[in-house]
């Protein structure tokens, strides 16, 4: 999409131009509004492009990037691993990342990189083809899914699949096959537990287990779905208090159905479940123990909930969320809880990113300066904890001159910016060394000079295979990597 150029600037507030609204004529292809003398004219992109900090001219690409773009093709592609155990505690918030952020500690960047590639793991192992019997499951199995997405390398061993459903209608963010022996009408494969191993135990100092919540990829699905309603959150049979949050997102969170296979059990408490096993276990080895909740959109209001939860079951558990792209969730009550809890949030947003504004794009904490005058507001969505804001301008690598909502929410994208941000006042960072290439894995974000085709990443012949008669067939999956439920 190309945005106009004329006049990027909106009229200043006490401007007293009278404004003429006219029709377009044939030979006018954009909406626009045409002001008196002097003559100036508004288009709707240049207004969209003002709030998502957007530019309209195309930035030139620089020739050392050719060439430093052909040396990354020949050097790893992750920092070595350092031992961290000294930081560890400041590191997940203890100080609330207090002169981690702004410049970002080199070992921080490493962390939240480790824990976004987790997230961007939940995507990479989905099963999206909507013919496929066990489209909305996992592609492998829990005990091959690091090795099939070349994440052994993380120091963590899955331990347990989570599943989720919902009671309400939400068409988009729980996928539905169309096969007619579907494995499962109901349950989505929404992510996984994880725990440290030794080694990795070791290098970070302590034992860490991780829940990844699987989010949602196109930012179509945030305005079709969320349904802008605040509902009382508890925690087992305590009574309602003012703590509030969106709907859908507790629906995923808490449903279940004892006609379900793979729901008997909500996505709450399966995880809980599971942590409250792997503290107990690593405690009663005289271990430290914390947890790390992360997820990408959707996947980061989940890991809110989880944390929460986890914080209020758990006595002297320390919880730590890192979400990225991840949008409101509750109420200011609720963020007041999570406070109380000593549950330490980092949020990754990039300022082009539509997402982490929803919901409440009108009704958020910006009206907490009017609570002298209205009262205080329980039904107004806000945000919690430290914020670590990324530009797509800041990458010479990225697209800056194009409105792509799609691109812009990405978690590679995302992963992409972390990797090169130092701070607030300095260039992308020369060094960065995650493959740029990974950003076109689900969209096309990345500058055509560097000749990576958009949404590389995909399954051979899309899941289909030539079987012994020569015709083209869906491909089995491989009998233990069919979906089963483990006890839920």
């Amino acid at each position: 999409m190309t945005l106009a150029t004329t006049n990027h600037l909106p009229l200043p507030s006490n401007s007293t131009k009278t404004i003429i609204l006219q029709p377009l004529s044939n030979n006018r292809t954009k909406t626009q509004v045409q002001c008196s003398k002097p003559n100036i004219v508004i288009t709707i992109p240049n207004i969209i492009s003002n709030l998502l900090h957007i530019g309209t001219a195309r930035n030139p690409f620089p020739d050392n990037l050719f060439i430093q773009a052909r040396h990354n093709q020949t050097t790893p592609a992750a920092s070595p691993k350092e031992n961290i155990s000294s930081l560890q505690a400041e590191l997940h918030g203890k100080s609330n990342w207090s002169n981690l952020l702004n410049p970002l500690h080199p070992w921080l960047r490493c962390e939240l990189i480790k824990y976004g590639e987790l997230a961007q793991g939940t995507y990479d192992g989905f099963d999206y083809n909507p013919f496929s019997e066990y489209h909305g499951s996992a592609l492998y199995n829990k005990d091959r899914l690091f090795e099939k997405l070349c994440l052994t390398s993380s120091g963590y061993n899955i331990t347990k699949y989570i599943y989720a459903m919902s009671n309400i209608e939400l068409p988009r963010w729980i996928e539905r096959s169309l096969h007619a022996n579907t494995w499962s009408k109901d349950s989505n494969w929404m992510g996984f537990v994880a725990v440290s191993d030794d080694t990795e135990s070791h290098r970070i100092g302590c034992r860490d287990i991780v829940v990844a919540w699987r989010g949602t990829i196109a930012t179509t699905e945030w305005f079709e779905n969320v349904h802008l309603k605040l509902e009382s959150i508890k925690i087992g049979d305590e009574e309602e208090g003012e703590a509030k949050v969106e709907h859908g997102f507790l629906s995923i969170y808490k449903s279940k159905s004892e006609t379900t296979r793979y729901n008997k059990s909500s996505a709450s408490e399966q995880t809980i479940t599971e942590i409250k096993k792997l503290v107990a276990h690593y405690r009663s080895k005289g271990e430290q123990v914390r947890v790390t909740v992360t997820g990408h959109s959707l996947g980061g209001a989940l890991a809110l909930l989880n944390g929460h939860e986890a914080a209020s079951t758990i006595a002297d558990l320390p919880v730590s969320v890192i979400t990225f792209a991840g949008p409101r969730v509750g109420n200011d009550a609720f963020g007041d809880e999570l406070r109380k809890l000593n549950v330490k949030v980092l949020r990754v947003v990039v300022k082009q990113d539509v997402v982490p504004k929803l919901p409440g794009v009108l009704l958020n904490e910006g009206l907490e300066k009017l609570e002298g005058i209205i009262g205080e507001l329980q039904w107004v969505y806000e945000h919690v904890g430290m914020e670590l804001s990324l530009d797509v301008k800041s990458s010479p690598y990225l697209k800056h001159h194009e409105l792509d909502l799609s691109g812009f929410h990405g978690l590679e994208t995302y992963l992409h910016l972390v990797d090169g941000y130092v701070s607030e006042e300095d260039e992308f960072r020369k060094n960065a060394r995650r493959d740029v290439a990974l950003v076109n894995k689900y969209g096309g974000m990345l500058r055509e000079e560097l000749m990576v085709p958009e949404s590389w990443y995909q399954l051979e012949h899309k899941g289909m295979m030539r079987n012994a008669y020569g015709r083209w067939v869906m491909r089995h999956r491989e009998p233990e990597d069919i979906p089963w439920s483990d006890s839920l």
